[in-house]
């Protein structure tokens, strides 16, 4: 892994910047070594996660929600949850990119 890049976690936020879903944002529902297991609720569950190498992911620097708590204690998740909350980081992702508070 590069040192420059920060380390992903279960539970990080990280966009996608490679593939068909370049531009996405994801939740780090688990990893396996250098490969991250991306769910988002829709088209991928959480029952069926996206594989994806670190390289192509970028973190998403944010604060805590409660899906990402959820996460870390290992409870269940559902995907309307992670939809929801996707849906609100991207809202906020938007507004910071154009300068709105």
């Amino acid at each position: 892994m590069d040192p420059d890049k920060p380390d992903i976690t279960l539970s990080d936020l990280v966009i996608s910047t490679s593939g068909r879903d370049a531009g996405e944002l994801f939740y780090v529902v688990g990893t396996d070594g250098e490969y991250l297991h991306l769910a988002n609720g829709k088209d991928r569950p959480v029952e069926r996660p996206k594989l994806k190498k670190q390289k192509h992911v970028r973190k998403v620097l944010r604060s805590e929600t409660r899906v990402a708590g959820k996460l870390q204690s290992g409870d269940k998740v559902l995907n309307s949850e992670l939809r929801k909350d996707l849906a609100f980081q991207r809202r906020e992702l938007d507004c910071q990119n154009q300068g709105r508070f």
